[in-house]
């Protein structure tokens, strides 16, 4: 058992859980448009049956085959957005988004070398659109909160803990985002990645 507990050593560690939840790459795409850095953003497909017709950024669920979560975020950004690797430049990963929602999103910043060069996949995205980046960093978002409440199955062992069904469990929020851009609103995740990245450029 002693050499068992010396081999954690060396032991890199990992989200815990994270072999149960779903793990996704995506690409925050900056690219230039009459010389002004502007972030690309894409309206998802009404045909695709999670999250239809949602802004987001272009990304997706890393695969078995990915070497990593950097590579399946450029190979679905290429899908996406009908790219080619050479086309896309990793800046740098961002942070590690971990929903409570079971999801772990691994978000990178690249640039896209030219905008002539993005071609929409209709059968995912059903449009881009783009967003100076100058003028997000000069409007903050709106900001509002997304509370989760306890929901315990029929059969939890309430009687196992202290106050039974009476205890005091925490009352967890999300904090919720939102751009509104012409039409379009950005929200959720991608908003949660995009505030994270403008924080980066205002320190």
């Amino acid at each position: 058992m002693l050499n068992k507990i010396s081999s954690l050593k060396n032991r890199t560690p990992k989200i815990l859980g994270q072999e149960q939840a779903f793990e996704s790459a995506v690409i925050l795409p900056l690219v230039y448009i009459n010389d002004r850095i502007n972030v690309l953003f894409q309206k998802r497909s009404s045909d695709l049956m999670h999250q239809p017709g949602e802004i987001s950024f272009p990304g997706g669920k890393i695969e078995p085959f990915d070497s990593s979560p950097m590579e399946g975020a450029i190979r679905e950004t290429c899908e996406e957005l009908g790219l080619k690797p050479s086309n896309i430049e990793v800046v740098a990963p961002l942070d590690i988004v971990v929903s409570p929602f079971n999801v772990i999103v691994y978000p990178f910043v690249a640039f896209i070398d030219d905008v002539k060069n993005v071609i929409p996949n209709k059968d995912e995205v059903e449009e881009v659109f783009y967003v100076p980046l100058d003028y997000l960093l000069d409007n903050p978002p709106a900001k509002h909160k997304m509370w989760l409440n306890v929901d315990a199955q029929q059969d939890f062992p309430f009687e196992l803990i202290p106050n039974g069904k009476d205890y005091p469990f925490r009352k967890a929020y999300i904090p919720q985002l939102f751009w509104i851009w012409h039409e379009h609103v950005i929200w959720g995740l991608t908003a949660r990645i995009l505030n994270h990245f403008l924080s980066l450029l205002s320190d």
